[in-house]
């Protein structure tokens, strides 16, 4: 009995592999627009900054090859660290805040009542509003003599609180503009993941007599944690990356109380003009931001439930 010819797969193999390899020339083309751009504006500059990062500026006007040991006096440096303190600080209150208010309003704005569009339109503006708009709204707000904040403490009863000027409530008062700016996207993800979750389970669990709280606490909170994941890292790399709120609002101050590192960076290169040292602390707070990233995806994700597939 004669075999199976068997067919060779050779040939075709190494044509398409000629195929691909004319197509390399055309793809480069399609890419070298954005290409040009990242090279531009993002590699460039990461690559010129890592070079500065080595060099310290001497009294001259020139630059001296200091090495690591220039990355070594950043970290050891003690405005460095109360820089990272405050940053870190700062991080935790508007991620914290930020995800707690975008769930609530998210889960409020979910709900089928009439007029609910209005709602989430509400939820939804200050994505449209700058840096700029939203810093000025809140120093008018947390203005000492008639801001709206003062005025309501002063009906109940309280002292009038010098918001942007105590260095014990000067971050604070920046963080609550924060979580207020971030409020829109934050507020648009998460009602597009509340979307998401199918309806049956609510009703599911409605015929089994679970309560409100126990639906939002088995149901939405397990189908929404991909989206609370996502978020939960964009507030975080938007809270190291302040600073515009920080400039219009206190400027660092009092007494270096909101003094992050990305306005530490600001100072160290326009106004003591040290390129070196802001080009060191600029890439340790990038190795900072990439590693809580990390961290975020590698362990908070085996927390996450992705529908049809294990948590």
């Amino acid at each position: 009995m004669q075999g199976t010819p068997a067919f060779d797969t050779g040939g075709e193999e190494a044509g398409f592999g000629r195929k691909k390899l004319r197509e390399i020339p055309l793809a480069l083309l399609l890419l070298a627009p954005s290409l040009l751009i990242y090279s531009v504006f993002v590699f460039y500059p990461m690559g010129r900054t890592i070079w500065l990062g080595f060099y310290r500026e001497d009294p001259f006007g020139g630059r001296v090859y200091a090495g690591f040991e220039q990355y070594a006096d950043v970290l050891s440096s003690s405005d460095f660290r109360h820089s990272l303190w405050v940053t870190l600080l700062f991080a935790m209150i508007t991620v914290g805040f930020g995800l707690v208010f975008g769930v609530t309003l998210a889960t409020l704005a979910h709900q089928r009542i009439k007029g609910v569009t209005v709602f989430r339109t509400i939820f939804s503006s200050t994505v449209a509003t700058s840096v700029a708009v939203a810093s000025l709204i809140w120093l008018v707000l947390f203005q000492p003599s008639i801001g709206i904040v003062n005025q309501f403490l002063k009906s109940i009863g309280r002292e009038p609180v010098q918001w942007l000027l105590d260095s014990s409530t000067a971050l604070f008062a920046v963080a609550a503009t924060t979580v207020w700016q971030n409020l829109g996207i934050t507020f648009i993800i998460l009602i597009a993941g509340l979307q998401g979750i199918p309806d049956d389970l609510y009703e599911s669990a409605r015929v089994d007599g679970a309560s409100s709280w126990l639906q939002f606490r088995e149901i939405t909170l397990p189908m929404l944690s991909p989206t609370l994941l996502f978020v939960s890292v964009i507030l975080t790399i938007n809270a190291f990356q302040s600073f515009g709120q920080i400039d219009l609002l206190t400027q660092g101050g009092p007494s270096d109380s909101t003094n992050v590192i990305v306005y530490s960076i600001y100072q160290e290169a326009f106004q003591n003009r040290n390129a070196g040292v802001a080009s060191a602390q600029a890439v340790i707070l990038f190795i900072i931001v990439l590693t809580l990233s990390l961290v975020q995806f590698t362990f908070f994700e085996r927390r996450v439930h992705y529908a049809g597939g294990e948590s």
